[in-house]
């Protein structure tokens, strides 16, 4: 009987995948046999978002080819021993799915047994508590649809309290209900929208948790718009990128804006968008001043001040502030 939490290299064919988790489960669902490790790593939503540039994120074929470098895992996966003594794989399914592919296909290595950490007869609330440290907050994330679905699943269908989901994620409760919100409406208004096989977008769900956003689904009441038509908008291109979901309170009630934001999108629209001309003065301002200037003006705000741009989001104060965090935030990372 193995002991909790012990440390030992495993035999993989002796390890089960933990067709449990809800990534893997539905997929399963679908197909018939044991499934491939591609199969797994896109099952677990690994590979639903494109790799970033300078990412440390890896891809399945480079976790694949690092494994086979480096003749084995540095990480150990996490086992369950049950009562019956099946050993099943919590966390780190893609890596003993490899390992079994590279045992049956005779890949140069020793495949046979797999580091692995073992834990007996984890409850359910354990189980979830280590797939969310590993897959929310661990160097091994999710992309945000698979976050979001599984969140959505431990709240609305496993009936877990929400303040413990947000204990074991580590971080704010609005946080937490942003992900299940935006899951709710994507699912609820994006994939009815979405006829075609296949066109479903996970990598759109970024656009459905800016809209969780104060002010976006009242602007859009307001103007005699539905959910139904965001998700069409979003489906459309027009929401592109989808972090221009944020103007769509201004360039809704912009009526000149409006009109060209549902003919050639939100890009297009937010030239139409008054903004207030920049100081030439300022223009020559060098760049430490201006940073300087702006950091004390921002600890010297009134409370009333910064209470109101709270209330109003979508404003246009909150706009530009916002477009100057991305704007630091590109060019420091070319920096580096």
């Amino acid at each position: 009987m193995a002991v909790s939490g012990a440390s030992q290299m495993i035999p993989v064919d002796t390890i089960e995948l933990d067709r449990a988790n809800p990534r893997i489960r539905k997929f399963l669902e679908m197909y018939v046999g044991e499934p491939t490790p591609e199969q797994i790593f896109l099952a677990l939503g690994a590979g639903n978002e494109e790799e970033s540039e300078g990412s440390s994120i890896p891809t399945f074929q480079k976790l694949k080819q690092s494994i086979i470098t480096h003749g084995g895992i540095i990480h150990p996966v996490i086992l369950n021993c049950q009562s019956d003594g099946t050993l099943v794989c919590i966390e780190g399914n893609t890596r003993v799915a490899l390992y079994k592919d590279f045992l049956q296909r005779g890949v140069n290595g020793d495949w046979s047994n797999i580091p692995a950490l073992i834990h007996s007869n984890l409850e359910d609330t354990a189980v979830h508590a280590i797939r969310l440290q590993a897959h929310l907050v661990g160097p091994r994330p999710w992309d945000p649809y698979s976050k979001a679905k599984y969140l959505h699943e431990l709240r609305h269908i496993d009936d877990m309290p929400l303040a413990m989901i947000v204990d074991f994620c580590g971080g704010r409760q609005s946080e937490v209900t942003t992900f299940i919100d935006a899951f709710i409406d994507m699912e609820q208004y994006y994939r009815p929208v979405v006829t075609e096989d296949g066109a479903f977008d996970p990598k759109r769900f970024s656009g459905f948790a800016e809209l969780q956003k104060p002010g976006i689904k009242k602007a859009l009441n307001e103007t005699g718009h539905t959910l139904t038509d965001f998700a069409t908008w979003v489906h459309e291109g027009k929401l592109r990128p989808l972090n221009t979901v944020r103007l769509l309170p201004r360039i809704l009630k912009n009526e000149k804006a409006r009109t060209i934001f549902l003919k050639k999108g939100a890009r297009a629209a937010e030239m139409a968008l008054d903004k207030p001309e920049a100081d030439l003065n300022l223009q020559k301002t060098p760049l430490d001043q201006l940073a300087y200037a702006l950091n004390s003006k921002l600890a010297a705000l009134p409370y009333e001040d910064y209470q109101s741009l709270r209330s109003d989001p979508c404003s246009a104060t909150v706009e530009a502030l916002i477009d100057v965090q991305n704007s630091l935030t590109e060019f420091l990372n070319n920096l580096g």
